[in-house]
């Protein structure tokens, strides 16, 4: 495409962080109307240049050019001044406060003050570009897709020229993607740029014009996407020495380990969601996929299956035996594993070195004997993990919030796997991981299941759901759909329960 002039140029920019440098004289350039992606493995430094961008942080050297100018950025309010807005991965919305509130929060005062001249607006710039708003709706009522909208308006209202997107499709369905990318499209044709980072390559290639790719801090390559396949631009990414793709042949599926039948629970959490009347079955030798937009029951169907929730009844039975009232330790005595989605906090205690984050759940792994901590064993099974599923580190003394995304759940998922369990439940495993991460977990995902271990996987990554599960089906709002076979699955049929559209007779049909 032509671009008529150069909205944002990056020249040398340098940042150091204690024994690390995070960008190394970084140079990129993004024309008015490009959409440009940036793309790289976990550490490769994309956040760490976004939040040069954005004025989060500061860099050591090099400068910032803003439509031909030379700028210092200073916070992120300078950014917005001069038309810089950001769509972070994790949303910064107050779910108590209305659209137009929580839009508000992010305007000079003098600019809010009419309140139904902000609302008037925000219907008007959500309208033109096809993401129509009701700015008096709670945000907590709002999926996630709409949340999105929210944000994007947010950086629209603010006259933004430059977007920054980072993993914008994590929390979509294909329909609400394919929308997203037509409102991209259109605001790319008004003159608004956009950083679009992402994993997720066929999308990639689907919208940007340009790509711009780090790895180790530097940039590795630059390429049009379009002209390039998938695999291509992943070599760019990792190298030739990396795989970049998972070789999964055809479940063998035996008896019948976990049986899940009319499970139900309230939340007394406000914006949490109870679980209603779920029921399906796991087989051991069988990955077993849920989709679903996030917040729509996942978590808590997670908390329950662990024993972080308790029930009274029998709804949950494991190698036949109800487990329902059983806390999580004795779950994982019968050989239940977890891999949360929350990596620092609920997956490994942030502070604690990667062999005490071991001892946690593989205590029983012979790493206690008559309460007295076996330290030797311990470092000797968290550098077994280490070693077996490629973490980088320094060692297994390395805090874990020292390591990248991607290595640190290398790390958990090796921690679990180690362990022989018989079931696994792993919640969003390659999250944010870029492929050389994403592929070595898929990798241990098969191994486990060609060992006879059943594994329920809860994911938003649809390519991975197709390419590792035996069956698939989809949450929403606490309702879970029929389980189908993959290969008979269509993509539009998957999206469309990810929206709610299954009626009670299909879940009949499934129980039967």
């Amino acid at each position: 495409m032509a671009v008529s002039a150069q909205r944002l140029k990056l020249q040398g920019i340098v940042k150091d962080y204690p024994g690390c440098r995070a960008n190394d004289g970084v140079d990129l350039t993004v024309g008015a109307g490009e959409i440009h992606a940036l793309l790289g493995e976990n550490g490769a430094g994309k956040s760490t240049l976004m939040k040069i961008i954005y004025g989060v942080v500061q860099p050591d050297a090099g400068r910032i050019v803003w439509n031909g100018h030379p700028v210092t950025v200073e916070n992120p309010a300078r950014a917005r001044q001069l038309g810089i807005g950001m769509v972070f991965q994790h949303f910064s919305l107050f779910e108590t406060l209305t659209v137009a509130e929580n839009i508000a929060l992010g305007l000079p005062a003098d600019e809010v003050r009419d309140r139904g001249a902000l609302e008037q607006r925000i219907r008007e710039v959500s309208e033109h570009y096809g993401m129509a708003l009701d700015p008096r709706r709670f945000v907590s009522t709002l999926s996630m897709g709409e949340r999105q909208r929210v944000e994007i308006v947010r950086c629209l209202v603010q006259e933004s020229t430059l977007l920054i997107l980072d993993e914008p499709t994590s929390v979509l369905t294909p329909q609400e993607v394919a929308t997203l990318f037509k409102t991209l499209r259109k605001l790319a044709r008004d003159g608004c740029s956009i950083l679009f980072i992402s994993h997720k390559l066929e999308e990639v290639r689907s919208l940007c014009d340009q790509a711009t790719v780090l790895r180790q801090g530097r940039v590795s390559g630059h390429c049009q996407p379009k002209d390039l396949s998938a695999s291509d631009i992943a070599r760019l990414m990792v190298g030739d020495d990396t795989p970049i793709a998972t070789q999964v042949s055809a479940a063998q599926p035996g008896d019948t380990l976990l049986q899940v039948q009319e499970l139900s629970w309230q939340t007394g959490d406000p914006f949490g969601t109870s679980l209603k009347n779920i029921g399906f079955s796991l087989r051991a030798g069988e990955i077993v996929g849920i989709a679903g937009v996030a917040g729509n029951g996942q978590e808590e169907l997670l908390k329950v299956l662990s024993g972080e929730i308790t029930l009274k009844g029998e709804a949950i039975r494991f190698t036949g035996e109800a487990i329902d009232r059983l806390p999580p330790g004795a779950r994982r005595a019968r050989g239940l594993a977890v891999v949360p989605e929350e990596r620092l906090g609920r997956g490994a205690v942030p502070v604690m070195s990667l062999a005490d984050n071991a001892l946690l759940t593989a205590a029983g792994q012979g790493l206690v004997r008559r309460g007295v901590i076996r330290r030797q064993r311990v470092r000797e099974f968290a550098r077994d993990v280490i070693s077996r599923f490629g973490v980088r580190c320094s060692g297994e003394q390395s805090s874990a919030s020292s390591l990248s995304g991607g290595n640190l759940q290398k790390y958990i998922l090796g921690r679990e796997a180690c362990q022989s369990p018989r079931l696994l439940v792993a919640s969003h495993p390659t999250w944010g991981v870029d492929v050389g991460s994403a592929v070595a977990i898929h990798q241990a995902l098969v191994k486990l299941r060609d060992e006879g271990a059943a594994i329920l996987l809860i994911s938003e990554d649809l390519d991975e759901l197709y390419q590792l599960c035996h069956r698939m089906g989809a949450i929403c709002n606490g309702r879970l759909s029929p389980l189908a076979p993959a290969s008979e699955l269509s993509i539009n049929q998957l999206g469309q329960w990810m929206a709610g559209n299954f009626e009670v007779e299909e879940l009949a049909d499934a129980a039967a």
